[in-house]
C-alpha cells in the first residue's frame, strides 16, 4: 500500500525533479496528484511512465491525500501550508516561508533526523539550497570536534533562481556573440560571462537575506553556538552549487582526519586529489545525489582550521532530494498517517 501524494508546484524545476526523485528512489506512491495555479490547469507532468495532469491548487481537496511536497515560492506557502496541514496531510515546504518558525522543523536528514518526531503544524521545512548542501558537509567534522567559526563563499548556479534564470543565462550568452547580450532582467547585471556578489534582497547590516538564511539555518539545523559568517554569489552555471568553507574548530582537527570523517559520512562522496582534475565541479555534480567535497587541508590562518570544497546538484540535494528524504525518513519512521480510502 502506497501513500496519496501531492506536489504543488508541479510545473516548476524543482517540482519536475520532485516527480523525478520520487520515482527514482521508489517511493510507495498509490496516487500522485499535480497541483499548480489556475493558469497551468490541464499542463501535463510525467511521473515515471505515468502522464498526469495539473490540478487547481484552490480548488483541491488536500483532506484527500498523506503527504505533500510543496515548491511553489513562499507567498503560496504562506497563504496555503498552514491550511494544507490542517487538512490532515504531512507538507514538505521548499520555501523560506517556515524555516525559522519554531514550532516547524528545518531537517537535512543526514543532518538532525530527530527533528521530525514533532511536527505541531504537521509542516516540515526544506532549508535554503546552499545551506543543505553545507550542513550535509559540516555535521561529521562537528559531531569530531566541535566547530567555532565558518567563513563559507557560494557560487550558486542560475537555477537556484528558476527557470528565468535560466533563460537569461541561455538568451545572454548567444547574444554576446551575435548582438550583444540582452538587459538583464530576472537579475540586477549581466549574469553571461560574469559573477554579481548579490542574491535576495539587502539587508540594514549589509549582508543579503541569502547569506542571512546560511547563517540562522546553520545554527537551527546543527548548532546555534556555530559562527557563520557568508558571501554569496551568482555565477553562470546552468546547474549546480559550489561552496568555498573555511572551518574554526574548538581543538585539533588534522586534515587527514578530516578526510576520513568525510569519505565515511552519510551522503557525501570524498573526490580530493592534489592533481589536476582531481576535484568536483558543479558540472559533474548535476543529476547526482551526493555532496561532493574535494581540496581538503589546513587553514594556516587560525589555530584550528581546515579549508575545502562543496559542491552539490542545487535542485537535488538543495531543494528536491532532500524533500523526498525527509518523506522517505517519515515513512521510515511510521509518521505518515494514511487516510482511509473514500
Amino acid at each position: 500500500m502506497g501513500y496519496r501524494v501531492a506536489v504543488v508546484g508541479a510545473t516548476g524545476n524543482v517540482g519536475r525533479e520532485m516527480f523525478n526523485i520520487l520515482e527514482e528512489v521508489k517511493f510507495p506512491v498509490e496516487k500522485m496528484h499535480a497541483i499548480a495555479s489556475r493558469k497551468s490547469i490541464g499542463t501535463e507532468v510525467s511521473f515515471g511512465s505515468q502522464i498526469i495532469k495539473c490540478e487547481d491548487l484552490e480548488q483541491f481537496d488536500f483532506s484527500k491525500v498523506d503527504i505533500v511536497l510543496m515548491s511553489a515560492g513562499g507567498s503560496i506557502s504562506a497563504a496555503w501550508g498552514e491550511k494544507i496541514g490542517a487538512a490532515g496531510p504531512i507538507v514538505i515546504d521548499n520555501s523560506s516561508h517556515f524555516r525559522m518558525d519554531p514550532d516547524v522543523p528545518l531537517v537535512v536528514p543526514e543532518v538532525n533526523p530527530d527533528a521530525v518526531n514533532s511536527i505541531p503544524k504537521n509542516i516540515i521545512a526544506n532549508p535554503n539550497c546552499s545551506t543543505a548542501q553545507l550542513v550535509v558537509a559540516l555535521k561529521p567534522l562537528h559531531d569530531e570536534v566541535p566547530i567555532k567559526r565558518v567563513v563559507v563563499s557560494t557560487y550558486q548556479s542560475v537555477s537556484g533562481a528558476g527557470k528565468e534564470g535560466m533563460d537569461e543565462l541561455w538568451d545572454q550568452t548567444k547574444g554576446v556573440f551575435v548582438l550583444g547580450a540582452p538587459e538583464p532582467k530576472k537579475f540586477t547585471k549581466q549574469i553571461a560571462f560574469n559573477v554579481i556578489p548579490h542574491i535576495d534582497v539587502f539587508m540594514d547590516d549589509g549582508f543579503t537575506k541569502e547569506e542571512w538564511k546560511m547563517t540562522v539555518e546553520t545554527q537551527k539545523i546543527l548548532d546555534p553556538a556555530i559562527q557563520l559568517v557568508a558571501t554569496c554569489v551568482r555565477v553562470p552555471v546552468m546547474v549546480g552549487h559550489s561552496e568555498s568553507v573555511n572551518i574554526e574548530f574548538t581543538g585539533p582537527l588534522d586534515e587527514d582526519d578530516a578526510r576520513e570523517i568525510l569519505r565515511d559520512a552519510e551522503g557525501i562522496v570524498v573526490v580530493d586529489k592534489r592533481e589536476n582534475g582531481g576535484y568536483i565541479t558543479p558540472k559533474e555534480s548535476q543529476g547526482e545525489f551526493p555532496v561532493y567535497v574535494s581540496r581538503i587541508r589546513k587553514d594556516p590562518t587560525v589555530e584550528h582550521g581546515i579549508a575545502l570544497w562543496c559542491v552539490a546538484d542545487n535542485l537535488r540535494k538543495g531543494a528536491a532530494l532532500n524533500a523526498v528524504q525527509i518523506a522517505q525518513l517519515l515513512h521510515d519512521k511510521g509518521l505518515i498517517k494514511q487516510k482511509t480510502p473514500a
